[in-house]
């Protein structure tokens, strides 16, 4: 009888091993190299062994590595004023994951409503095809059937509706609603960008409302869309910012970002972490944001973007039978297969490139920021090859 795993059942993983990375570039134990269009789910931000976010993490790990938050840690304070002074915000929450950044967003915004006398405001409406994380709140917040399945009853005060119907959202709106949360760019939910036009009425209705809008740019956020944050392209300006994954650029990292008005009620002893902005996280993202607010950066972002989108579209037009759509922003983009997903991701993956499957049978191309115009090019190149398989394959299926 064969020995059980050790791990959890709950991943289905593919069946290769990295043993490094170079940039946009992973090599497995036995020397293959794939190009990665998946980046850790948008997390390797500047890429794979990065030189300068490399040294800042040894010469941090020379020194001291974890303190808890009983003691000052002037790596928070610095990177802290940072991010405010890059962002709408004025106070700054350190994490470890996208989770519980939007766990201290939720808390953030409760206590908010709490603090002004409206302790009845608790409830958040948040949209149809959202992900927000694994916690029981953050899956309450999404609403997914899929991922509440199994774990008891639904964690209450959130309130789903439709992505971009504004009519749902005022219908929404009670005694009880205490924000709205949303992600500018839906990533789980198959890369489904909010337009401006919703993102500015949502703001409004906030404001009608006395209602805080907190925004999930822990995907869509560092750079990811060719400007810092996404919702800078709608020009709304937030109350609250849960962020993550490339603010680390790999290395576990997430914030929760407030303005002081909004982060009023979260006084002592009403959060903590034992983790959170610990030494090394903060040498890390210090480094991070050296590279991804450098002059130039974010304008190559969106230089190499404009390479890869222009290719996919000619793929868009020579596979449509492979090829449905194109979608997103900057380097978060969405191929909507006309197969089934798997199909296409098993011909990615085949033709050695990396790519992330998302809902609504979408793959998620979410280089390293760092990919330069050649290797955009070159993952076309592997897109089309990954094309003319399925399409092949489904022909001799057919014959």
């Amino acid at each position: 009888m064969a020995e059980a795993a050790p791990l959890y059942d709950t991943y289905s993983r593919a069946p290769l091993r990295f043993e490094r990375g170079e940039g946009a570039w992973l090599i497995t134990e036995n020397g293959e190299r794939y190009l990665d269009f998946g980046a850790g789910v948008a997390v390797t931000s500047v890429g794979h062994s990065h030189p300068h976010v490399v040294a800042a993490l040894k010469e941090q790990a020379d020194k001291v590595w974890h303190l808890s938050n009983i003691y000052e840690i002037p790596g928070q304070e610095v990177f802290a004023k940072r991010l405010t002074e890059a962002t709408f915000a004025e106070k700054v929450f350190f994490t470890n994951s996208g989770a519980e950044a939007l766990e201290c967003a939720i808390k953030t915004a409760r206590r908010y409503q709490y603090s002004k006398g409206h302790p009845e405001r608790f409830h958040i409406i948040t949209f149809e095809g959202a992900f927000h994380g694994r916690t029981l709140a953050t899956i309450a917040a999404g609403g997914q059937e899929k991922y509440l399945e199994g774990f008891g009853p639904k964690a209450p005060g959130f309130d789903q509706v439709p992505f971009g119907d504004l009519d749902a959202v005022r219908a929404a709106i009670t005694e009880a609603t205490a924000a709205i949360l949303i992600e500018p760019v839906q990533g789980e939910g198959g890369i489904r960008p909010a337009t401006k036009e919703f993102m500015k009425a949502l703001r409004e209705i906030c404001d009608e409302n006395g209602l805080l809008l907190i925004l999930d740019e822990v995907q869509s956020g560092m750079g990811r869309t060719g400007r810092l944050f996404a919702h800078q392209w709608s020009g709304v300006t937030p109350d609250i910012m849960a962020i993550a994954k490339g603010i680390g650029g790999g290395f576990p990292l997430g914030a929760c970002l407030a303005t002081a008005e909004a982060a009023s009620g979260m006084k002592a002893g009403t959060h903590g972490s034992t983790y959170g902005g610990n030494p090394l996280a903060m040498a890390v993202g210090n480094a991070v944001l050296d590279v991804i607010l450098a002059e130039g950066f974010l304008a190559h972002v969106s230089e190499v973007a404009l390479v890869l989108r222009q290719g996919l579209a000619s793929l868009k037009d020579r596979f449509p039978d492979v090829i449905e759509d194109i979608r997103g922003e900057g380097l978060m983009v969405g191929i909507k297969a006309a197969v089934p997903s798997t199909e296409l991701l098993q011909a990615i993956r085949a033709a050695h490139m990396l790519a992330i499957p998302a809902g609504d049978n979408v793959l998620r191309l979410l280089p390293p920021l760092v990919i330069t115009s050649e290797e955009a090019r070159e993952g076309i190149a592997r897109l089309e090859k990954a094309a003319e398989s399925v399409r092949a394959a489904r022909a001799r299926k057919t014959a």
